[in-house]
């Protein structure tokens, strides 16, 4: 946790040649620029331009020129360039020329999401996520096959999974970038791996995925083979999903305990009572609705103990309370699903939404799930857009920001 001179005092004394200006589009794209160390004081001052215009879903040319102010705090060494003459990166805020955020930068959305939690609950949310992604091998031109990295099923281990060693190396680059992975495992789909992460606030657990998906996609590329994080990689196997582990602590930084059940089945009853009209954004793409319903993912707006066939699973843990949302998928926009995720805790928590009755069937059972008549998530994503273009709520998040 750098501050901007502890910065600039590291940039000089271990020889960074580059700084890399990181931030997103509103898919949760990572872009990029570089700078040379003597425009940093520059960068912290006044920001470097870019043009906005060039990124999918900003400004239109007529007022393109925005400015990348980075976050000292962000700081990271990427490991994976030359040890002499280094390379850092740094996560950035986004400004206008009037020096104002701009609203549609993803990190100051959510941002002002945890600020206003902070304020109106007296609470942070605290965020660990469990990524999925499969593992293809390239043909002879480079370019991604249909062909698995190996063949092995949940939890196996070598010689049948061949990515033990990928998945190593990427949780000793995480751990050189200041990130903590917790567990990594070989998933249920041939290929397919999963790494999980301890729970940290909200931004930085975006932050978070940012960079884990960006360290997967270089690793599996330097080991040739393609990183895919796509919802649906291949049909009738298991698919990509990128669960969503719910805490929260309490403004003295001391995770509560003693209220936690009463506080969390607000926050379970606020995301249940906006989940529609938020899985658009949760997931993203058409591929997505592949996923929901087949394979272990869920299909039924629901939540259980110890369930895992329900959309929300309360988890038999001892000490502090959590809630896993099991239908995100990885193209998600982290910074804009906890945005969502966080305002619908805070309707949850002011409005003392009580969740509905709790589900203890086996929901992946179709004939068992039609007689529990529950309401289903969206279908396809047509669907879904238009349940968050007629919604009061996302309108209330974002304004007219997201079409």
């Amino acid at each position: 946790m750098y501050t901007r001179s502890e910065v600039l005092e590291f940039i000089e004394e271990e020889d960074v040649k580059f700084i890399r200006l990181a931030f997103f589009d509103l898919k949760g794209k990572q872009k990029n620029i570089s700078i040379m160390p003597t425009e940093l004081e520059r960068a912290f001052e006044h920001g470097i331009p870019f043009d906005a215009s060039a990124i999918d879903g900003f400004e239109g040319p007529q007022k393109s020129e925005l400015y990348l102010l980075p976050d000292p705090s962000t700081l990271a060494i990427i490991p994976w360039r030359p040890a002499t003459g280094k390379v850092v990166r740094m996560f950035c805020n986004i400004f206008n020329s009037d020096g104002t955020p701009y609203l549609k930068d993803s990190r100051t959305i959510l941002q002002n999401a945890c600020k206003k939690l902070k304020d109106e609950c007296g609470i942070e949310m605290m965020i660990g996520t469990e990524v999925e992604f499969y593992l293809f091998k390239l043909n002879e031109n480079g370019e991604p096959t249909t062909e698995t990295f190996d063949k092995a099923g949940y939890m196996d281990i070598a010689p049948e999974d061949h990515g033990e060693n990928i998945r190593r190396e990427i949780c000793f680059t995480l751990e050189q970038m200041g990130i903590s992975p917790e567990a990594s495992h070989h998933e249920e789909g041939p290929g397919q791996n999963e790494i999980d992460f301890h729970y940290s606030d909200a931004l930085t657990a975006a932050d978070n995925v940012a960079t884990f998906k960006w360290i997967v996609n270089t690793k599996a590329a330097s080991n040739g083979l393609y990183a895919d994080f796509s919802p649906k990689p291949i049909a009738g196997q298991a698919g990509n999903g990128m669960h969503i582990n719910i805490s929260y602590r309490n403004n003295n930084m001391v995770t509560t305990e003693d209220n936690s059940q009463s506080l969390l089945k607000y926050i379970l009853g606020g995301i249940l009572s906006h989940i529609e009209e938020i899985t658009y954004f949760l997931n993203p793409v058409e591929n997505s609705y592949n996923r929901l319903g087949a394979s272990k993912a869920p299909e039924y707006i629901s939540w259980g103990k110890e369930n895992r066939s329900t959309l929300i699973r309360v988890p038999s843990t001892k000490g502090t309370k959590r809630l896993e949302l099991r239908s995100p998928d990885p193209l998600c926009n982290p910074y804009l699903a906890f945005t969502l995720l966080i305002n619908a805790a805070i309707e949850g928590i002011k409005n003392q939404i009580e969740p509905p009755a709790v589900t203890e069937e086996n929901l992946f059972d179709e004939e068992v799930a039609k007689k529990c008549e529950l309401k289903a998530l969206p279908k396809s994503l047509s669907e879904a857009k238009r349940l968050a273009q007629n919604s009061s709520f996302v309108k209330k998040v974002f304004g007219e920001l997201i079409n």
